[in-house]
C-alpha cells in the first residue's frame, strides 16, 4: 500500500497533535453541555475514535452512513443516506465528525437535515479541509488541517474501500486510480 502513496500530507504524529488540539478546544467550547458526536461513516471512524478520547466531557456518540462518492475519485453530487441516526437530535448540541470536507455537498445536506430535525446547534469538526474542492460555500468550525486539491487516502479515507488502514494521510498516485 505504501508504495501507492506519492506524498504523506499528514503524519501519524500530526494526526495525534490535531486530535489533542481539537479535543481541548471542543472541551472548552462545550463546557457544561453534553454534546452528541455524529460520525459520518466509514471514513470518520479512526478520527472520531481518537478525537473523542481527547474531549474531556460527558458526550454521546452516534453514526450515520452517508455518501456522495459512489466509487471513483469525485463526488457524484447526490447525497445518499444509507443508514440514519437511531436517536433523536431534538434540542441537542451536535458535532458532526468528518474525515474530510471537500465539495461540502454532504456536510451542508446533513447540517440542514439536523436543523430541520430540531438540533439546538450543529457544528463540524473535520480532520481535513479541502476548500479548493468546494462546490458550495461552507467553512467548518473546527479544522485539523487544510490541504490542497489532491486525492488523499489513509486514516479512514479510501479509494474503492482500500487504504483506510494507513496510519497517515497521503496523496494517492494517479496511476493507481486511473487504471
Amino acid at each position: 500500500m505504501h508504495k501507492d502513496i506519492s506524498e504523506i500530507l499528514v503524519s501519524q504524529q500530526e494526526i495525534d497533535d490535531i486530535c489533542t488540539t481539537l479535543g481541548k478546544q471542543l472541551t472548552k467550547d462545550y463546557e457544561g453541555k453534553n454534546p452528541l458526536l455524529v460520525g459520518l461513516l466509514k471514513g470518520c471512524v479512526p478520527f472520531m475514535s481518537d478525537l473523542s478520547k481527547k474531549i474531556d466531557l460527558k458526550l454521546e456518540q452516534a453514526y450515520m452512513s452517508v455518501s456522495s462518492y459512489h466509487g471513483g475519485i469525485s463526488s457524484s453530487g447526490n447525497v445518499n443516506i444509507k443508514m440514519d441516526l437511531d436517536i433523536s437530535i431534538q434540542d441537542r448540541d451536535v458535532i458532526i465528525v468528518e474525515d474530510i470536507v471537500d465539495t461540502a455537498n454532504t456536510i451542508v445536506t446533513i447540517i440542514n437535515l439536523f436543523k430541520h430535525r430540531g438540533a439546538k446547534s450543529v457544528k463540524v469538526a473535520t480532520l481535513l479541509d479541502k476548500p479548493a474542492g468546494r462546490t458550495q460555500t461552507y467553512e467548518p468550525e473546527y479544522v485539523g488541517k487544510t490541504i490542497p486539491k489532491a486525492f488523499v487516502v489513509g486514516y479512514g479515507l479510501d479509494f474503492d474501500e482500500y487504504y483506510r488502514n494507513l496510519p497517515y494521510v497521503g496523496i494517492l498516485k494517479p496511476e493507481v486510480y486511473k487504471k
